[in-house]
């Protein structure tokens, strides 16, 4: 189950590799919640409102990518240069200075599971207005009373999480606010952000994330990516189609045990024999 799926389900799904059942209505009573990109020079007015929900009882989450300043790249291996990256613990310090007297705890994933469960049922009972944390906020978190979510580095999380994360809030009756904060100059992140701020409805968020990362290998492992094909390219929307048409097809031609119906029977024993022996052996000759 997922709110937004990544490209490579998606993928799956168009290869009808999966099924897939949608539930599209979102729960009643949920309030659209608003959305802006600010960069950090910009966050004067959004801490002011900070303090102004706080005032009417509700809460903040406050987001950052990394858990401490020497935090290593996943990706890289290599130690984030970028000293606008920021960290969970250092800006818990910073922000109970700048909010005080706003009351402001932290959570990450280095923390013993006890001690960030009672981080987190503070904020649930209102004995923090704040709470500065990473990603481990991202599912699971019911907090009606939270009605702003902070997004700092906000280009470095993918579009599906921005997205989870935001629904971290306007889980209750009062109107909410996401504010994803990022300047970056990377045309593709710049998309991505934009994306979250436009649309509220994660199946478009989905597609969305599909035509800026694709799907990569559905037979590998890459999770991203245009897939290596040979002849179609599934940047082009027509070819796209056309995949969507074969699939409908395929499916006239299997029967409930996913094999072709009987009539296909020489087909059947092509693939079974010949073509998918090649592919895994390496064959050349395959055209895989």
């Amino acid at each position: 189950m997922t709110a937004t799926p990544i490209p490579r389900t998606l993928g799956q799904v168009l290869y009808a590799d999966l099924d897939v059942s949608d539930l599209r209505t979102p729960p009643e009573g949920r309030i659209p919640i608003r959305t802006g990109i600010r960069t950090p020079d910009e966050l004067g007015p959004t801490w002011d409102r900070v303090r102004a929900e706080a005032a009417l009882g509700h809460r903040t989450f406050v987001v950052v990518p990394l858990i401490d300043e020497a935090e290593a790249d996943l990706e890289s291996g290599e130690l984030f240069a970028d000293t606008s990256a920021v960290a969970a613990e250092a800006e818990a310090v910073r922000l109970r200075t700048l909010l005080a007297p706003l009351r402001v705890g932290m959570v990450h994933g280095r923390m013993k599971a006890a001690e960030r469960d009672a981080e987190m049922a503070r904020f649930r009972d209102g004995e923090l207005d704040v709470l500065v944390g990473t990603t481990v906020v991202e599912v699971g978190v019911d907090v009606a009373e939270a009605t702003m979510m902070i997004v700092e580095g906000a280009d470095r999380f993918g579009l599906a999480q921005l997205h989870q994360l935001r629904g971290r809030v306007g889980r209750g009756t009062a109107e909410s606010f996401c504010v994803l904060v990022s300047d970056t100059t990377d045309e593709v992140a710049q998309a991505r952000l934009r994306a979250v701020a436009e649309l509220r409805d994660g199946f478009e968020l989905a597609e969305r994330d599909f035509e800026l990362r694709r799907e990569g290998d559905v037979l590998g492992l890459a999770q991203s990516g245009l897939p290596r094909l040979r002849v179609a390219s599934l940047q082009d929307k027509g070819h796209v189609a056309l995949a969507r048409r074969a699939r409908e097809h395929a499916e006239i031609l299997l029967d409930d045990g996913g094999r072709l119906h009987g009539e296909h029977g020489p087909l059947a024993r092509e693939l079974e024999r010949g073509w998918l022996e090649r592919v895994w052996a390496g064959d050349p000759a395959s055209g895989a």
